[in-house]
This record gives C-alpha cells, structure tokens and sequence, in this order.
C-alpha cells in the first residue's frame, strides 16, 4: 500500500477569503480542507479521484478515513468542484509565490542533488 504525496501545497499554512459549505465530511481547519476527524486532506482524496481510483482504493491508502468518508468527500467535491478546484490553484498560487526553488536558496545543494540524479537513476534499472 502506497500513500498518495499530497500536492506540495498541502502543508502550506493558508488563510483563504473563500468560504466553503458546511459538511459531516469536510473540517476547515488551518485554512485546510480535511477529511473530518482526520490529518487527511481533501486535495489528496480528490488526487486520487482525478486518477481514476476508486473509493474503495482511495480508501485503503488513508487508515484513518472510511469508505463512506472518502464518497462523501468526492460527493462534496462534485457538489462544490468549481469553488474547490479555484481554492487549490488559489493555494498552489500562493505556494508558488511564497516558496522559492532550492536552485535560489541553496544553489551549492540543488548542483549537488543535480548530479546525484544520474547515479540515482542508474541504481533503479
């Protein structure tokens, strides 16, 4: 069982204007959308949706969140897609705004992870 890497804004600490439907399913907490009485995130399970899995699938991937939450999260997505998938590129946005690429910050590091890459990918074949 392998867990689904969760958009790189999903641990950005974000505080959106945008206010969303109350649901069983959904907490809004940290400026996060979260499965309701777990860590999970929304975008994950809505990640695995767009991958074609299924409930079930998705469901085994996150122990701490049922069958029935992981519907009732795809049912609040649908019913809400266009406020969601605007609330994701609005938080992906700010990410990209906020967080700049290592080559900036550590130049030294990214050259040095740049040349492992080949030996790495070597390794894997």
């Amino acid at each position: 069982m392998t867990r689904r890497k969760a958009p790189s804004f999903a641990k950005l600490k974000f505080v959106s204007r945008m206010s969303f439907p109350v649901s069983p399913y959904i907490d809004q907490e940290d400026g996060a959308l979260r499965i309701a009485g777990s860590r999970v995130g929304l975008s994950s399970i809505v990640a695995g949706f767009h991958e074609g899995e299924s409930p079930d699938k998705i469901a085994l991937e996150f122990p701490t969140v049922t069958v029935a939450q992981v519907y009732g999260a795809i049912a609040y997505y649908l019913e809400n897609r266009k406020l969601i998938d605007d609330f994701f590129a609005e938080v992906d946005h700010e990410f990209e705004r906020r967080v700049r690429p290592l080559g900036e910050t550590n130049p030294e590091l990214f050259a040095r992870l740049e040349a492992a890459r080949p030996q790495l990918s070597s390794k894997r074949s």
